[in-house]
């Protein structure tokens, strides 16, 4: 349901101090865990380690082990209760945005603050944590596409190959307007304010992008392997170009290393360039494509 700016910026204000009250309380209950480590630090202190564990030593280890299990999950819980509010923040933000859309009030960015807003926006996607150790990451985090049945959303940012002045075709970065099930196709805008173009595309000219950034510590599986072909969108560019992944990222803040296909330089790839995670994607080429290649 539509709402104006005041009433969002209420909700957003009533979330920020939930945030606040959260961060309190998380700062609590790691005070509190604290305590237990402590103790289970020291108790390991106190067995000698070239004899058996006592009966009474397991017993007060495990009742201390068992405590700091409860400690981290209560800590779990209240971190994501925080993630929850700043995702809630971000969804209203976004609805905002397109009600002024829709309503004909598009504000017009400059090319230097769309691009800062681009990275931002890649930056602060997202992390995945999965809830069970093992888990396996869902589809649209990282490298792992969406199901086959999976339509994007009002809003959301997806790569879309289109046609240029010249009848070539460019995947571009573009945002999605309509999705129309009757035809089984998009309306999306380009994201560059300059062409201020809109595009119908069929589903297969359409590929949403990541919607969670993946941790290459605890999921590995969801990034692209090194030598990956991929589409990466160019840095400073608002277009995807194939590219060879060089170099994986290693932390949760981390881009990957890519060398983009250019012709013009001797080995036929450009230096390494860093790319976020939201912007790198599977793209299967079409056969037009590939005959001209």
């Amino acid at each position: 349901m539509p709402f104006t700016a005041d009433a969002a910026a209420h909700q957003i204000q009533e979330r920020l101090k939930s945030i606040h009250q959260l961060v309190h309380d998380i700062e609590k209950a790691r005070n509190h865990s604290e305590i237990n480590l402590n103790n289970i630090t020291k108790t390991h202190e106190k067995v000698n380690p070239d004899e058996k564990i006592s009966p009474f030593y397991q017993q007060k280890l495990k009742g201390i082990y068992s405590l700091a299990v409860v400690d981290a999950q209560q800590e779990e819980d209240l971190l994501r209760k925080a993630l929850e509010k700043i995702n809630e923040i971000r969804s209203i933000r976004n609805e905002r945005r397109i009600q002024a859309r829709n309503a004909g009030n598009k504000e017009t960015i400059r090319r230097g603050a769309l691009m800062k807003m681009l990275l931002s926006t890649a930056q602060t996607l997202p992390l995945y944590i999965g809830k069970t150790p093992g888990a396996k990451a869902p589809p649209l985090c990282g490298a792992i596409p969406a199901e086959p049945t999976y339509i994007a959303k009002m809003g959301d940012m997806v790569a879309a190959l289109v046609k240029g002045s010249e009848e070539e075709e460019n995947w571009i970065l573009a945002e999605v307007v309509h999705f129309n099930p009757t035809t089984n196709k998009y309306e999306v805008d380009d994201i560059d304010e300059e062409q201020k173009d809109r595009h119908i595309l069929s589903r297969r000219r359409v590929v949403p992008l990541p919607l969670m950034r993946a941790d290459p510590e605890t999921d590995p599986h969801a990034l692209f392997a090194k030598g990956s072909i991929v589409m990466a969108l160019y840095p400073q560019t608002t277009c995807f170009y194939k590219a060879v992944v060089n170099h994986l990222p290693t932390t949760a803040q981390e881009e990957y290393e890519v060398l983009f296909e250019d012709a013009t330089y001797a080995d036929g790839y450009s230096p390494p360039l860093n790319v976020p995670q939201r912007y790198v994607i599977s793209i299967k080429e079409s056969k037009k494509n590939k005959s001209q290649s």
